[in-house]
Parts: structure tokens; C-alpha cells; sequence
């Protein structure tokens, strides 16, 4: 797949997620509070692929060193996605760690995004 400037087919958008931001801290019952997480609906088709070394590059190129990468979620341009975003696809929760908008045209959002076991 190409990382900058080119679409990708619908036909390669083989996972649906669901795209959620933070909420409200709520109780935890033990005098804690812990995160809330809030759906960003509607649900959207994307391609998910593992971040691959060379596609990192390609992606970072210009801008500054990604830190960690377990996957590339590359989806229709939906506003106010951000390194608070995390999405749900599979059963498994990929935060937001970078958000590209190719060419800057708002067709494509390209997200670079962790996967953090607990």
C-alpha cells in the first residue's frame, strides 16, 4: 500500500471499528476513578495492517520520530480524531499515537496506533 497520497480501495477496508474519545472518570468502586470511553458513531470500514519498519519511515518522514507502532488503521477522513482516540476493532482496543490527513485533503485519515496489553 502506499503511505502518502493515494486512496485505498473499499476492497481493502476489511475491518469495521468503531472509534471512541474519552469520557467523563467514573468511580471504581475501591476510591479510585477510571476512564470512560465514549463511541464516536457511525461505525467505519478501514484497513488495518501491522506498522511494518519501512512504512513507518515513509510515514514519519519529515516529522518526528514515532516512538511506537503496532498498526496502521487507514480509514475515511472523519474530524476531531486525535492522539486521545482510540479504536475498537476485533475485540481490541488500538490507541492513537499520530493522526495523517494525506495531501491535507480530508479524504483519508492515516492513523499510526499502539496496541497496549494490560
Amino acid at each position: 500500500m502506499a503511505i502518502l497520497g493515494s486512496r485505498v480501495a473499499i476492497g481493502l477496508r476489511h475491518k469495521r471499528v468503531t472509534l471512541q474519545h474519552p469520557g467523563p472518570d467514573v468511580p471504581d468502586g475501591s476510591g479510585g476513578f477510571t476512564q470512560s470511553w465514549i463511541d464516536d458513531p457511525p461505525p467505519a470500514d478501514a484497513r488495518v495492517e501491522a506498522a511494518s519498519a519501512s512504512a513507518l519511515e515513509r510515514l514519519a518522514a519529515g516529522s518526528a520520530v514515532l516512538a511506537s507502532a503496532t498498526h496502521l488503521v487507514t480509514l475515511p477522513y472523519r474530524a476531531g480524531v486525535t492522539t486521545a482516540t482510540r479504536i475498537l476493532v476485533d475485540g481490541r482496543a488500538l490507541h492513537v499515537t499520530a493522526v495523517r490527513d494525506p495531501e491535507e485533503r480530508h479524504v483519508d485519515l492515516i492513523l499510526v496506533c499502539e496496541e497496549r496489553v494490560q
